[in-house]
């Protein structure tokens, strides 16, 4: 939600914060950091419009972010001035004001995005701290116009009929919006008081991220012996041997908390002790029951209740429903409904799958009862037993180079446009490609609309999953005459003896992911950068363009497009690109349960003023199959709630995911014209950017409200004789 404070706590906070998903919402007060001495930003960007990334320094962009802020902070005083000798008769020249921030924030986003780019994929090009101080410097002076009290003041007087068209009125909610949020409506001495508490829950929400890192590396459960590492895979193992110039298969391995790694051990090794013991370790990691010099309880109450006291002091009974007001979803009542439909289906079906689970386990020889820290292993040993599907071995047919020509070729035909490489494009390293992208519906379709950068190969991947980013170098800008940019920025593994990486099934859906964020980012039509791509899109809508692409990788058809096997080049034969469907339904109800129980408690835990413990002893049982351990304190390490930007927003991820189904469900339903549809995807969630509500875009494309049922059948769990209703 919209937060006036944003703690990027070094080196991986800031990298969170700039996950391809993220909405481009939040402020602060302005603390200036960078000096404006410097006009070296000129020589950022060549006479074509890309970055001159040969000539970039670190020096280049801290001067360029000085210069670019400091002309953005000196156009809001002007304003601001203006606005003053304003007689009270006289109207404010709205459409002048956001078309002149446009076009002297456009520089400014250009060099942070550049920054961005070379930050994540080559932290020594641009350094940690290096990069925060250009960040801060910049989102603090882009902050700057919706901070500014006289500015809100002027606009809340302004009519949106005086406005010329339907994007400027959007702008004109905007801004209203952000000022309401950052208390620009509220008395002075209460707006410094809304100013110690967000001074306070930055603190807090800091220290709650730090004791989580503290926990997760504190932790070591070194393991000698290959036999238990055997199925494990190449990259976890890389990621966790000690000696990194010892064979992978020599060992020692040592296994902290962190979430890939954990998620890594207990899918695969055989001993159920061991996984117990990274499993209780993890659920209890930063609570009462480790060092107490580490607990987090105390934290959360704290951000819980300085939420709350931040949401009463700007009108709203509690922080959940402060929430709602950047969310598609505008009621809580109305989500909890979401909530109970989905759990009508899912939850009878995970106690039919985890009984099946529970029969192959015991003919396997497995005689204790399923628990928590069972099922990702009896659901591999399960997939490949009775469905071949051995995902390791799947890698073979997914050269990186294969599936990102599929991935293309696969855009143009959807949304018909043209991709091209531009070889002379200067680049960070020489392994980054940058490709332009043609709108053949355009009728100046010889002119690219926008283009991107692929950045594969690992620079520090010590994690054991890879990631992936949607990295905004720029919005689309009339104003400044500037057209869309991106990076995809990947840490896949370099290339060994000129062999490609091999993509598994999470690598091929975050790529997936990560393009469908980039189109809608390149493709969008809006003429204001805060409307364009994603930005401004309510959060809970802002992955739905990565989950639709995502979603066709469903299709048999589609994964033999982007396959060839490493050795012979043949596509994944019939039967397992079928199959691979399973890796996604096959506990479907299970794993959607566990959504659904993150996400209400979330909202509980921002609704209620109940202790965390006896929330979760209230929910765990609606939703989840298994029971709750009596020392589990998960609440304790969920960061991305209590010391990232997604309190009271977790469900976003679920959310986006069930406006996707739907959506795709339109691409089932006509096989014969997915170009067709195709079109119509990108005349409305491409192109609108936030330019009108996301619930209004949906209806443009589905001509109907969105329904729970697509999730549902998606994950087979929902059949055509249940009905639930639209939302």
């Amino acid at each position: 939600m919209l937060s006036a404070v944003r703690q990027l706590a070094k080196h991986q906070s800031a990298r969170r914060y700039l996950h391809s998903t993220k909405p481009n919402n939040g402020y602060i007060v302005l603390v200036p950091e960078i000096g404006e001495e410097c006009q070296a930003g000129d020589v950022i960007v060549k006479p074509d419009g890309l970055p001159a990334f040969n000539d970039i320094t670190i020096e280049n962009c801290l001067g360029a972010i000085g210069s670019q802020a400091g002309a953005v902070e000196k156009l809001v005083k002007r304003v601001e001035s203006e606005l003053h000798e304003l007689k009270e008769h006289e109207k404010v020249d709205v459409s002048r004001i956001f078309k002149e921030f446009d076009e002297v924030t456009g520089p400014l986003d250009t060099t942070w995005g550049i920054a961005k780019a070379l930050y994540l994929g080559n932290s020594t090009l641009i350094p940690t701290k290096s990069y925060m101080n250009i960040h801060e410097r910049a989102r603090n002076a882009r902050a700057s116009r919706f901070c500014n009290k006289t500015l809100f003041e002027a606009l809340q007087r302004h009519t949106t009929d005086d406005l010329k068209n339907t994007q400027e009125k959007r702008l004109h909610q905007k801004y209203l919006l952000e000022g309401q949020l950052n208390g620009l409506n509220l008395k002075n001495d209460t707006r410094n008081g809304l100013k110690e508490i967000l001074m306070q829950l930055g603190k807090e929400r800091a220290t709650f991220k730090n004791k989580v890192n503290v926990s997760m590396h504190s932790f070591a459960h070194v393991v000698s012996d290959y036999q238990l590492v055997r199925d494990f895979p190449s990259t976890l193992l890389e990621a966790t041997v000690i000696d990194s110039n010892a064979p992978m298969t020599q060992g020692p391995w040592k296994f902290t908390l962190q979430p890939q790694i954990v998620e890594g051990f207990l899918k695969y090794c055989p001993d159920r002790t061991q996984r117990w013991n990274i499993w209780q370790a993890n659920t209890r990691k930063a609570s009462n029951y480790v060092e107490q010099s580490l607990e987090n309880s105390t934290h959360l109450e704290k951000i819980r209740a300085l939420r709350r006291r931040q949401a009463n002091v700007l009108g709203y009974p509690n922080f959940a429903t402060m929430s709602m007001q950047t969310k598609m979803v505008k009621e809580i009542p109305q989500l909890k409904q979401v909530f109970s439909k989905l759990l009508q289906f899912a939850g009878p079906a995970q106690y039919l799958e985890i009984e099946k689970l529970q029969q192959f386990a015991g003919k396997s020889g497995f005689e204790q009862k399923l628990d928590l820290y069972d099922v990702t292993y009896w659901q591999r040993k399960y997939l490949i037993s009775e469905h071949r599907l051995d995902e390791e071995a799947l890698r073979l047919f997914f050269p990186l180079p294969r599936v990102f020509s599929g991935l293309f070729a696969l855009s143009e035909k959807l949304f018909n446009i043209k991709i091209v490489e531009r070889n002379e494009a200067q680049v960070w390293q020489p392994s980054v490609k940058y490709f332009d992208v043609y709108d053949c519906d355009n009728p100046n379709n010889s002119q690219p609309v926008g283009g991107f950068y692929v950045d594969c190969y690992s620079k520090e991947n010590k994690f054991g999953r890879n990631n992936g980013w949607m990295v905004s170098v720029r919005n689309r800008n009339d104003s400044a005459n500037l057209s869309p940019l991106c990076a995809l920025i990947f840490n896949f593994n370099a290339p060994l003896d000129n062999k490609p990486y091999l993509l598994n099934i999470d690598d091929l859906k975050m790529v997936f992911k990560t393009f469908g964020s980039a189109m809608q980012h390149l493709l969008t039509k809006s003429s204001f950068t805060d409307l364009a791509g994603l930005s401004g899109v309510e959060w809970d809508a802002s992955q739905v363009a990565g989950y639709v692409m995502c979603n066709f990788l469903d299709d048999p058809t589609i994964l033999k497009t982007i396959s060839g096997h490493i050795e012979t080049d043949e596509t994944i034969p019939d039967d397992l690109a079928k199959n691979i469907r399973l890796l996604k339904t096959h506990l479907g109800g299970y794993n959607l349960c566990q959504e659904l129980y993150l996400s209400d408690l979330d909202i509980e835990l921002h609704q209620s003023e109940s202790f965390w413990p006896e929330i979760v002893r209230k929910l765990w049982p609606v939703y989840r199959c298994m029971p709750l351990d009596k020392k589990d304190s998960h609440p304790c390490s969920l960061t991305e709630i209590f010391s990232g930007d997604w309190g009271a927003a977790y469900f976003s991820h679920l959310y986006s995911k069930m406006i996707a189904a739907d959506i795709s469900d339109a691409f089932l339903e006509s096989p014969q014209d997915m170009s067709l549809v195709g079109k119509r995807f990108k005349d409305t969630f491409l192109s609108s950017g936030s330019t009108m509500p996301t619930a209004e875009v949906f209806r443009h494309f589905r001509g109907r409200d969105p329904s729970v049922e697509a999730l549902l059948r998606s994950l087979d769990i929902y059949h055509e004789s249940q009905t639930t209703g639209e939302l």
